[in-house]
């Protein structure tokens, strides 16, 4: 197998790329990164120390044609893993247009490359094109897409896309949706790292709103592991969904945070809500379980513990990023 990767040094696609390495013997990854702020090249260190001959690091943007024929070129590859975004929803409405590029021009690059080839194109997207869900119900994946912010358009975009090609060109891709990844090598600006590092040095936690906001869970093991499956088996043409049935209240999983590290509650401050936040998002990943036999493995109260560990072990790798 010869993977092609975009986006390999942001959380999850580092995740997935020191997974396959790890479990699939001969692997080769070509991983095409632009080492936006959210970037970072020392997530993969140890991958570049250990495999070095089947790991190829090429910096780059793949909104630039150029530099994704240049990469196409080289040809080989047996898949392409599309999980280069700009990502946070707060960015996003403040300069939509970084996000247009790099989440619709760069994901259309890659499609078209893996098109050209004849290889599987899978694009790694979200469960928030989905929009906001009332108290009940679950996002299924015959839901109509509703995006609320310029981040979750532009995702929707993408997606759209690489479903048009299927449709239009017999094009083999498959879409992957997942709810809110937490774990090691995550960029501290999202809502876990952020008060993990803040809470540690007794600064004051905000928290949007009245902090009731309801997201689903799951470790980013667990998806790199769904999105594998899916990649194995899924049906070309498909959208699969990728969550752990973990709902938590935003408040809720502060303040477990703030326990676990033996800090006060009096750090948390409630700040004014951001435009347009979505008010729950919830998973039903029960066609990845039934058709691909795919479970997420992590228990939530340890995997959160674990997670709390790392960051208070690993400040050689996020301290620098705290100044992006």
């Amino acid at each position: 197998m010869h993977y092609l990767v975009t986006g390999g040094c942001g959380f999850i696609g580092s995740n997935f790329i020191r997974k396959v390495f790890r479990e699939q013997p001969g692997v080769r990854v070509t991983n095409i990164d632009a080492l936006t702020y959210a970037g970072n090249r020392a997530s993969l260190a140890d991958v570049e120390a250990e495999y070095g001959d089947r790991y190829e690091f090429v910096h780059g943007d793949i909104a630039e044609r150029s530099v994704v024929d240049a990469v196409g070129k080289k040809g080989g590859f047996t898949a392409v893993l599309n999980f280069a975004a700009e990502s946070h929803v707060d960015r996003s409405i403040t300069g939509p247009e970084a996000f247009v590029h790099a989440n619709v021009t760069g994901a259309y690059n890659m499609m078209e490359l893996a098109r050209r080839a004849g290889v599987r194109f899978l694009q790694v997207s979200t469960d928030e094109v989905y929009g906001s869900l009332g108290e009940d119900g679950l996002f299924v994946e015959t839901l109509p897409l509703q995006p609320s912010s310029p981040y979750s358009a532009s995702k929707a975009s993408a997606d759209l896309l690489a479903l048009a090609n299927h449709h239009t060109f017999g094009q083999d891709v498959v879409v992957t949706r997942c709810s809110n990844n937490y774990g090691p090598y995550q960029y501290p600006e999202k809502l876990i790292p952020l008060m993990i590092i803040r809470a540690m040095h007794d600064q004051s936690l905000p928290v949007y709103g009245d902090g009731r906001n309801v997201r689903d869970w799951i470790h980013v093991e667990d998806h790199c592991a769904g999105i594998l499956r899916v990649l194995e088996a899924g049906r070309s043409g498909e959208v699969y969904n990728l969550g752990a049935s973990t709902e938590w209240e935003n408040i809720n999983i502060v303040k477990l945070i703030l326990r676990l590290l033996g800090k006060p509650e009096t750090l948390i401050t409630y700040v004014k809500d951001r435009p347009g936040h979505d008010r729950r998002y919830a998973i039903d990943s029960g066609k990845a379980r039934a058709e691909l036999g795919w479970v997420p493995k992590q228990a939530f109260d340890e995997a959160i513990a674990a997670t709390v560990e790392w960051y208070r072990g690993n400040e050689a790798w996020w301290r620098p990023l705290m100044k992006a």
